[in-house]
């Protein structure tokens, strides 16, 4: 509801409750003249009314109760207004409970990915270390086995260099120091 309607309402309701105590107290008013004039026509004939005062006190009567029926249009028309809007607001407090919960929601999930992408990573990266560290196992296993390959060549007296130049074996030199083994994921 805007700012605009909410002082109409209550001065809607102000002018309502003043016409309905007009109203009243027009009516007891009529009520007792009515009574009265009643009592003095009843005990004395010269009295009796003259007619074009009771139509004007009926004429004011009738205006006054077309103003009040006119006025209880407004107020129900307003009444209507405010229930529409009373349902609009309940229904959009759903819709802030319903977006809270989802943002809710969304919150834990975005707490939790960091989680699952460690996690998927993790999964992800365990073959590959498996791969590494099984092929230094195997990078090992093979320079042990070059060096006892040099070693025993060496025993027979088999000449590394050989004078054929069709007969060359490149064979490292196994009096350097072997270089390390790749040591990736070491902290594994």
């Amino acid at each position: 509801m805007n700012q605009t309607q909410t002082p109409n309402t209550s001065t809607l309701k102000a002018e309502v409750a003043r016409f309905r105590e007009e109203l009243s107290i027009r009516d007891k008013l009529v009520q007792q003249l009515s009574q009265e004039l009643f009592r003095l026509v009843k005990d004395n004939t010269a009295y009796a009314p003259r007619p074009e005062v009771a139509g004007d006190y009926r004429a004011e009567v009738r205006l006054l109760r077309e103003q009040l029926q006119g006025v209880e249009q407004q107020v129900q028309f307003y009444q209507g207004q405010l229930q529409r809007r009373d349902v609009e607001i309940q229904q959009l407090r759903q819709t802030i409970r319903e977006l809270s919960e989802r943002g809710q929601m969304l919150e834990q999930v975005i707490r939790e990915l960091p989680k699952v992408y460690t996690r998927k990573f993790a999964e992800r990266l365990a073959p590959i270390k498996h791969k590494i560290m099984s092929l230094q196992s195997e990078n090992r296993q093979l320079q042990s086995d070059l060096v006892a390959v040099t070693d025993r060549l060496a025993t027979r007296g088999i000449n590394l260099q050989p004078s054929a130049p069709e007969f060359k074996l490149d064979l490292p030199n196994i009096n350097q120091q072997s270089p390390q083994a790749l040591t990736v994921f070491s902290h594994v």
